[in-house]
């Protein structure tokens, strides 16, 4: 069932390789940017993957975990 308003394929501007190159740009300029944004927070976890959430002092170091 085809409505009358219906557009055919040939009639979209995304279709078959017809986009403006305005189009193309914004998308290559948004796929660099998440390249660039996923480097970035990979490039955060690798120098901050040190645990730091000891919480003994020298009056009450925590848990001994030395073998005797």
């Amino acid at each position: 069932m085809k409505l009358s308003n219906e557009p055919t394929m040939e009639n979209i501007d995304d279709y078959n390789n017809q986009e403006s190159p305005q189009k193309r740009r914004n998308v290559r300029l948004i796929i660099v940017g998440l390249i660039l944004f996923a480097g970035l927070l990979s490039y955060v976890k690798i120098t901050n993957d040190k645990v730091s959430d000891y919480i003994g002092t020298s009056d009450n170091p925590g848990i001994n975990v030395t073998p005797n």
